[in-house]
């Protein structure tokens, strides 16, 4: 086994301090953890225990934007004043930095190079460019003081505030959007796509409360990367219809979309004829080409090996990551999860259930089980198009969790050959 690349983070200071930046530095070593690379974080002030489990910390007072010998400097720095000591300052970090950062394969820099909040540092950053020994800096670069109405005024035409609009060699860059790509291109009079955008991401876990059981199964389905998430937390019986909802299914994928059809509940392994019902169901699916589209969550493994049954909790997890919830059923006594669907935000597709209609009345999309399915199929496609908060949802999942960034832009620039 190969020992883990090593990816060091460094910015001023890291959580617990209450920051964008700290909260990306957070975000970026918990997802390289999950990578197996090995993570460490060198700021001047944080905690250890405020960071993603697994992650090494190293403190360096100095590097701290409101450590006192910087704050003095800073008062002197703002008004064109190079303080006396900023060189023995400089020297000090590099000294510092050097034995620490020397072994890393890849250095994240957050915002020093640009931002002048602690001057000696970036000039230390100069100085260890240009010594041999670290393969990938990468420059992750938030704002930018020359280009700011609230910060320009603290800086001057010459060393070390120059330092901040000075391409340095040997770097990668990334910002945050293009209007920022657009402003370091200006400042360090590069071409545009010399830079790399990357935008912030969602922690998709974390910000919908998903146990890992529920991520499970988000996993196991590709549910992050669908077009169209259904939902249908019912049992397996012929009440349900489900052979109408993997009817509709296919036609919903023949019109160019890639949905995910969910069903949480199980049939009843002791009643035959309900198993035989269960088998159909699957053999249908198959006929249809909708393996990799319609899952029973009964077939999944819980982690002894045996079907996977929900808890209520876990099912009200999944309403948080659907688009659609979607019942086709023959006939239900009450139909509950009309009322969860609503409290949770999805789109609702159900056939005429009395006390639903009652209860939605026109908040609801009617489905008549009656005609056929590509009817249903062509109603829930019209919602897609019309619903703007599905649209957003989906842009989101397919492509700004932070999983999507690492995959499609982060992984080739902190590993550029590749291999992890």
């Amino acid at each position: 086994m190969t020992n883990p690349k090593k990816i060091a983070i460094l910015h001023y200071s890291a959580p617990p301090v209450i920051g964008g930046v700290e909260s990306v530095m957070e975000a970026q070593a918990k997802l390289f953890i999950q990578h197996n690379y090995s993570v460490t974080v060198i700021a001047g002030r944080g905690d250890s225990t405020a960071l993603p489990p697994g992650t090494n910390f190293v403190t360096i007072p100095l590097i701290d934007s409101q450590h006192p010998e910087i704050t003095a400097m800073n008062q002197q720095l703002e008004q064109g004043v190079l303080p006396n000591n900023f060189e023995k300052i400089k020297e000090e970090l590099v000294q510092t930095l050097r034995p620490i950062l020397f072994g890393f394969d890849t250095i994240i820099v957050h915002n020093i190079f640009t931002k002048h909040f602690n001057l000696p540092l970036t000039a230390a950053l100069f100085v260890l460019l240009n010594e041999d020994g670290i393969k990938n800096w990468i420059a992750w670069s938030h704002d930018f003081t020359w280009t700011s109405p609230n910060s320009s005024s603290k800086v001057f035409p010459e060393y070390p505030w120059e330092l901040l609009r000075t391409n340095p060699a040997k770097v990668h860059h990334v910002v945050v959007s293009k209007d920022r790509q657009k402003d370091l291109a200006n400042l360090y009079g590069v071409e545009a796509e010399d830079i790399k955008v990357v935008y912030n991401g969602v922690d998709f876990q974390s910000l919908l409360g998903l146990s890992n059981t529920t991520m499970r199964i988000i996993s196991a389905c590709g549910l992050t990367n669908s077009d169209l998430n259904l939902l249908m937390p019912v049992r397996v019986t012929q009440a349900k219809n489900i052979e109408f909802a993997l009817h509709t299914l296919a036609d919903i994928k023949q019109n160019g979309l890639t949905p995910k059809l969910i069903l949480t509940g199980p049939p009843d392994p002791h009643d035959p004829k309900n198993m035989a019902y269960f088998d159909s169901l699957k053999e249908l699916r198959n006929q249809l080409g909708l393996k990799d589209n319609m899952f029973f969550v009964y077939e999944l493994d819980d982690e002894s090996g045996s079907p996977l049954t929900l808890p209520i909790e876990v099912v009200g997890e999944l309403y948080r990551v659907m688009d659609v919830l979607f019942m086709p059923s023959h006939r239900e006594g009450f139909g509950m999860p009309i009322l969860e669907a609503g409290l949770t935000g999805l789109g609702i597709f159900s056939a005429p259930i009395p006390a639903s209609v009652e209860i939605g009345q026109q908040d609801l999309h009617l489905v008549d089980i009656n005609k056929e399915p590509h009817f249903t199929a062509k109603q829930i496609l019209d919602w897609c198009e019309q619903n703007q908060a599905y649209q957003m949802r989906k842009k989101v999942r397919q492509n700004y969790t932070w999983e999507a960034l690492f995959q499609n832009d982060m992984k080739p620039i902190i590993d550029p050959r590749g291999k992890s």
